[in-house]
């Protein structure tokens, strides 16, 4: 049994490597367009403008109140038909198709973006306002402020919850295999269904998970120690 886990012409050893390898490419990505978006959502929720305070609610509210399956149904069948709807304003009638990669890093990163609006608004509000307070007595500008004060603070306090926003982040990937990309889940339900071992490769798939995982946390809970560095303990 465990030969079909082999590198050989007839094991699936190589494919499931492969599906890690775009895995990890999946959710770096989606991870990476998740802080842009959660960074543009807590700058709009922190904002004095209703209107950009009620687009961050709304986002929020409703990616996280619906389930991700449905999120990427919606992002995969739907976002070639938006996106011809926007060309043909400008003339362009042609199809327009957008590859299985694109639409899971984009749903998947709208996921992650919505709840990581929340840890990066929580983070900042948790920066003590005497230390904004201190800088501009300073005489630093705004954006030095951001730069040595603000964002640093910000990280420190965001650590933690970026980091289960990321094994989230993590999970999810195994979703987009409805769009048939070659990660790791979908690549163990094909090798499940042709060998007709589906306990072998599900678990295989879950060992690889448990290793993304674990590595992960281990990753995480260093970045902490060090953004914590110096810093004095009740």
């Amino acid at each position: 049994m465990l030969e079909l886990l082999s590198f050989g012409p007839n094991g699936w050893g190589g494919q499931l490597l492969t599906g890690l390898a775009m895995t990890i490419a999946v959710s770096v990505s989606s991870f990476a367009l998740g802080i842009l978006f959660g960074s543009a959502g807590a700058a709009a929720k922190l904002s004095h403008s209703l209107l950009l305070n009620g687009i961050a609610e709304i986002y929020t509210t409703v990616v996280r109140g619906v389930p991700e399956l449905l999120v990427i149904y919606l992002l995969f069948f739907g976002g070639s038909g938006m996106i011809m709807a926007v060309a043909g304003v400008f003339g362009y009638e042609g199809y327009i198709e957008i590859n299985a990669f694109s639409i899971g890093v984009a749903a998947v990163g709208l996921i992650s973006g919505a709840y990581s609006t929340e840890v990066i608004r929580g983070a900042v509000q948790s920066v003590p306002p005497g230390q904004i307070e201190a800088a501009r007595a300073c005489g630093m500008s705004r954006w030095l402020i951001l730069r040595r004060v603000l964002a640093p603070q910000t990280l420190r306090y965001a650590l933690p919850g970026l980091g289960n926003v990321w094994q989230l982040t993590l999970k999810d990937t195994a979703l987009i295999s409805v769009t048939a990309l070659a990660e790791i889940m979908r690549v163990a339900h094909v090798a499940a269904g042709s060998t007709r071992q589906p306990f072998l490769f599900y678990t295989t798939a879950a060992v690889l998970y448990l290793l993304l995982t674990t590595v992960s946390t281990a990753l995480f809970e260093r970045a902490e120690r060090h953004a914590n560095r110096g810093v004095r303990r009740a």
